[in-house]
Order: structure tokens, then sequence, then C-alpha cells
């Protein structure tokens, strides 16, 4: 997958995580219950490539490692897309702030910034 810019991203080496797809499953380890970020935000974090890598990290790992993959979410709130009933019950467990509606994170409560509380 590349990042664009020449810049080339490589999520599994042999079949197991890279050395970016290992710092974007750390990062997801470390969201603490109650506080999520997003694609983007944890791409960001680890400094490099984008929120589809992330997503693509999580798609191909985040069931073989211990991760709270349903802390990271979509920009607007929406849970993970591929098993968003699950990821919604998980964060209602986690007491993360939901939108009204309950269908929603409000990133203005819930958004975490990488920093110890």
């Amino acid at each position: 997958m590349s990042a664009g810019l020449g810049t080339r991203i490589r999520v599994h080496v042999g079949g197991r995580p890279g050395e970016y797809a290992r710092a974007v499953l750390d990062t997801v380890a470390q969201i603490p219950a109650g506080k999520v970020m997003t694609y983007g935000d944890v791409a960001e974090y680890v400094g490099g490539g984008t929120g589809r890598h992330v997503g693509a990290v999580l798609a191909r790992f985040g069931h073989e490692e211990d991760v709270p993959w349903h802390r990271v979410i979509r920009a607007s709130g929406e849970p993970n897309p591929s098993a968003p009933v699950e990821a919604i019950t998980r964060l209602i467990a986690d007491s993360t702030p939901l939108r009204p509606g309950g269908d929603r994170v409000d990133l203005r409560l819930a958004r975490w910034d990488g920093q110890p509380a």
C-alpha cells in the first residue's frame, strides 16, 4: 500500500505485522476505555500513513491482537464499518460518550489525544 509521495507503508511482512502495523496496534492498545481516536488520528500519532492504512492494519490484525479495535472510529463519529453493532456495544460498555441517537461517538467529549490522563 502506498501512502503517496513515494512513501511505502508495509502493513505486513511475511504475514506478520510490519513495523508500521506494530506501531498502529501499540497505539490502539493504549487508547483508554471511554476514549477514541479516528483512523486519521492514529495515522498522525504514529507519524505516517493514512486512515486507510490504519484501517488495513486493523482489518488484517485487529482480531489477532488484544487491542481495542472498536476505539478507532471514522471522523464522522461512526463506528468501525465492518462491525458497527459490535463496536457500538463495546463502546457503550466502555462508557464512551455517544451523540443523541446512540449511533455515533461524541468526538468533542471522547477524542483521545494520546496523552496520559
